[in-house]
C-alpha cells in the first residue's frame, strides 16, 4: 500500500502543473462580509464627489433635477472658473504657500527626528514626551491667542502667517522618529568612524533611507494645508493674498446662487491632491507600513 502511494506521488510529479488538481480555496464568510462592508463604505465616500462633479456640469435650471447626469454637459462653468483672474491668483497663492511650508517643514522636522532617534543628550525623553503631550491641544482652542500674537508681531495678512506656524508638526516628528529608529545603527557608526559629521550622516545616509516616510509626510501635509480653511480665512484679509480654499467662499458670494459654478470651482481645487496621491501612492503605502510604533 505504501509503495503504491509513493508511485502515485511520483506520477503526479511528472504531470504538468495544469493537470494536477488543486483544492478550491473558498473565502471565509467573515472575509466576504468585511469586503462587502468596505465596498459599501467606499461607495458612500465617493458618492458626494460624484454628485459634485455632476452638479458642476449642469445648468442653473437643472441643478435640482432628479437625474444624476443632465445632457448636454455644461462645460461653461469650468471655463468661467478657470478664466477668472482672482481664481488663478488664489490657486498660485495656495501652491506657493503649501510648497514653501512643506519644504521647510521637511527640513526642520527631519532634523529634529534625527536628533531624537539617533543622538543621546540629557533630557531627550522628557522633551519628547512634552512635545507629544502638545498633540492633545486642539488648534481651535488657540485661535484667539494666535490672532492677538500674529497681530502684535505684524504677521497678519501675509503668506507667512500660514507658513511659519506650520513649519513644525509633532505628529510628523513622531512618524519620522519611529522610522529612523528602525534604520540599523551600524550605518551611522561606520560613517562616524570614517569621520563624518552628524549633519553628513543625516544628509547622506538617513535621508535617502527615509524616502518612503518623507513622501508620506509630504502627502499628508499637502492634503491638510491645501484644504485648510479656518487659518487663511481668519488671518488673511486681502483678497489678492487669499488662499484658494478660503477664497472659494468669496467666489461663491460673487457667484450668488449659481451652484454649478461654485461646485466647478470646488472640483478644480482638488486636482493637485488627486495628482499627488496618484503619483505617490506606492511610497505612501510603504511609508505607512514601515513607520509603525516601535521604541
Amino acid at each position: 500500500m505504501e509503495v503504491s502511494r509513493e508511485m502515485g506521488a511520483l506520477l503526479n510529479l511528472n504531470k504538468p502543473v495544469s493537470a494536477v488538481r488543486r483544492p478550491a480555496v473558498r473565502p471565509e464568510p467573515g472575509y466576504l462580509l468585511f469586503s462587502l462592508a468596505m465596498l459599501f463604505i467606499g461607495l458612500a465616500m465617493v458618492f458626494p464627489f460624484i454628485v459634485m462633479l455632476s452638479v458642476s456640469m449642469k445648468t442653473q435650471s437643472t441643478v435640482f433635477s432628479s437625474s444624476l447626469i443632465s445632457l448636454p454637459l455644461n462645460w461653461k462653468n469650468y471655463i468661467t472658473v478657470c478664466t477668472d483672474p482672482n481664481y488663478i491668483n488664489w490657486y498660485s497663492n495656495s501652491i506657493c504657500a503649501v510648497a514653501t511650508t512643506i519644504v521647510l517643514r521637511l527640513f526642520i522636522t527631519t532634523l529634529a527626528a534625527y536628533a531624537f532617534a539617533r543622538l543621546s543628550f540629557k533630557g531627550k525623553d522628557a522633551v519628547f514626551l512634552i512635545l507629544i503631550a502638545t498633540m492633545m491641544i486642539t488648534p481651535e482652542t488657540t485661535i484667539v491667542p494666535r490672532y492677538l500674537f500674529y497681530k502684535k508681531i505684524n504677521l497678519l495678512d501675509s503668506m507667512w502667517v500660514i507658513v511659519l506656524p506650520e513649519l513644525f508638526e509633532v505628529f510628523y516628528l513622531f512618524m519620522l522618529r519611529q522610522f529612523m529608529i528602525r534604520i540599523p545603527g551600524e550605518l551611522s557608526e561606520a560613517a562616524d568612524i570614517d569621520g563624518a559629521s552628524h549633519f553628513s550622516i543625516y544628509w547622506r545616509i538617513i535621508l535617502p533611507l527615509s524616502k518612503t516616510v518623507m513622501v508620506t509626510v509630504v502627502l499628508f501635509s499637502f492634503i491638510y494645508l491645501w484644504n485648510d480653511f479656518i487659518n487663511p480665512y481668519l488671518f488673511i484679509r486681502s483678497m489678492d493674498k487669499q488662499l484658494l480654499t478660503a477664497a472659494l467662499k468669496y467666489f461663491q458670494d460673487e457667484a450668488g446662487a449659481n451652484i454649478p459654478v461654485q461646485l466647478a470651482g470646488a472640483a478644480t481645487s482638488i486636482v493637485p491632491i488627486v495628482i499627488l496621491f496618484a503619483a505617490t501612492q506606492k511610497y505612501f503605502v510603504e511609508g505607512i507600513s514601515t513607520s509603525g510604533i516601535k521604541g
